[in-house]
């Protein structure tokens, strides 16, 4: 074995001393690095720590620190007397003189799906101001009151069962409370049997659209649609069929054409307040749509995205408050105007079918936030909820009413929308003809960010979706003001 002495430790033990990993561990990774890439084979004596230390430019201490663990994990074993020795299972070549990183020429990267359908259209800004397509006011949450009511329950939780069963027992009670609010507030007639609950609601329409659809599987959707929705839907296999959606929602003519013509699986409808144009769907039509579930066999997937932010006295229940043939599945969210990490998502359908949803959730959501479920139970018993709802109902809807003002008194005549019920944003169509791209970038030029994900242009339509809930009454002004003039330069110029 050569001698210790020879070996260019320096060539491959490289340490920064501004890193931020502590000096005594960047030298147990970059041995263990050595050892496994053979530049340290085994049985090679590693020459005394005062001579290494004088070699790396290191504390002794710091190296018997490092040398010990390096022993405990079984890399190295130190001899009374006689040294330090290589324990690697690595074989020492002798053709190698220079100690060099080897490459592997011949070794391919491994590979993996690759998803053109989830690439995400999502953009960011870093602009002033900026439109969304109906986002709530993050800047009104009282967090020091959820920070308040999250830690008195942590200091009143006392462990004297089982973890276990202390998860079972805290989601049940949340479950019980969270079932009544929904029959409560959405009309529906559900069980405990007949819900599950999941972080999100995007994990809602995985968990969902996972279990309904195939390969292959025919699925209507509205037109124009939900874009994050279609990529889920999409990405489960299913084959889009787009129907036209008009002010009283989907046309059932044309989806009763779908269903003669091919086989579907699948409706998904936001039947409430339909993306993005937020119209809802018409009474008639919900009562056709049932009949054509039941005479063609398809499952209506009803989506309630946004069922929170009712702005006006008139809610419109869902069609799974009307469902009497178990023909529906609904799907929503919970508490949108808390903190992300606080809100909800869920699933109400047919027992048998949430019995197989739990299946897929126990392995995505393996664990339950129990202090989180605790809290929300406590603001559904106490009526913190509804009371938290009004609060907002009044401070959106005044909002929403100044956000109509500005668009009538800047941009009257030459736009076209209906004022929603419900919902943080407002559907407006263009009257003038110019390319919303065009669009776009004046408004950039002048401090408005218009995210595509907003913009909707045809040969027959140029509309956007505009969020008027995370803007102020200030904002909103200077944001109309921006279009208005970003509108005459690509109009009149």
């Amino acid at each position: 074995m050569d001698s210790p002495v020879q070996i260019p430790f320096k060539s491959f033990i490289q340490l920064k001393a501004n890193d931020d990993t502590p000096i005594y561990l960047q030298i147990i990774f970059e041995f263990i690095k050595a050892i496994q890439l053979g530049l340290l084979p085994e049985g090679t004596k590693i020459p005394g720590t005062r001579i290494l230390c004088k070699l790396l430019s290191i504390n002794r201490n710091t190296l018997i620190k490092a040398f010990q663990d390096l022993e405990s994990q079984g890399f190295i074993e130190i001899r009374p007397n006689k040294g330090t020795f290589i324990l690697s299972d690595q074989k020492h070549d002798p053709r190698k003189k220079e100690v060099s990183k080897p490459v592997a020429a011949n070794v391919q990267p491994f590979t993996f799906k690759h998803s053109s359908v989830l690439e995400s259209p999502l953009e960011r800004s870093d602009l002033p101001l900026q439109f969304n397509d109906g986002l709530p006011d993050l800047r009104l949450i009282h967090t020091d009151i959820l920070a308040r009511l999250y830690v008195s329950k942590l200091k009143r939780q006392k462990i004297r069962q089982p973890w276990e069963q202390i998860q079972t027992q805290s989601h049940q009670n949340f479950k019980k409370q969270f079932f009544n609010f929904l029959n409560l507030t959405r009309g529906l007639r559900i069980s405990e049997a007949n819900l599950l609950t999941t972080t999100s609601h995007e994990v809602s329409l995985y968990l969902v659209a996972k279990l309904l659809i195939s390969v292959g599987d025919g699925v209507v959707v509205g037109a124009p649609g939900y874009y994050l929705s279609n990529m889920t839907l999409t990405d489960s296999g299913a084959k889009i069929i787009p129907v036209p959606v008009d002010d009283e929602g989907i046309k059932i003519d044309a989806l009763k054409k779908a269903c003669e013509h091919q086989h579907i699986s699948v409706v998904y409808l936001t039947s409430i307040y339909h993306y993005p144009t937020t119209v809802s769907l018409s009474a008639k039509r919900r009562m056709e749509i049932l009949e054509l579930s039941n005479q063609y066999g398809f499952v209506i997937l009803e989506d309630d995205y946004d069922f929170d932010f009712q702005l006006d006295n008139n809610p419109i229940l869902p069609l799974a408050a009307i469902d009497s043939n178990e023909r529906v599945v609904y799907i929503g969210s919970f508490a949108r105007s808390l903190p992300a990490g606080f809100g909800y998502g869920f699933v109400a359908a047919p027992a048998a079918f949430i019995k197989e949803l739990e299946k897929h959730l126990s392995i995505l959501e393996p664990g339950i936030d129990v202090i989180k479920e605790q809290v929300l139970t406590g603001w559904i018993q106490d009526g913190e909820v509804h009371r938290l709802s009004k609060k907002n109902k009044v401070i959106y809807k005044e909002r929403r009413d100044h956000f109509v003002s500005l668009l009538n008194s800047r941009l009257g005549g030459r736009i076209r929308f209906k004022i929603p019920n419900r919902g943080l944003a407002i559907w407006v169509e263009w009257l003038d003809h110019f390319n919303l791209i065009e669009m776009q970038k004046k408004c950039a030029e002048n401090g408005l960010f218009l995210p595509k994900t907003v913009l909707y242009q045809s040969k027959n339509l140029t509309a956007t979706r505009l969020g008027f809930g995370s803007l102020d009454l200030l904002e909103m002004a200077n944001a109309v003001g921006i279009l208005t003039k970003s509108l005459d330069s690509l109009v009149f110029d």
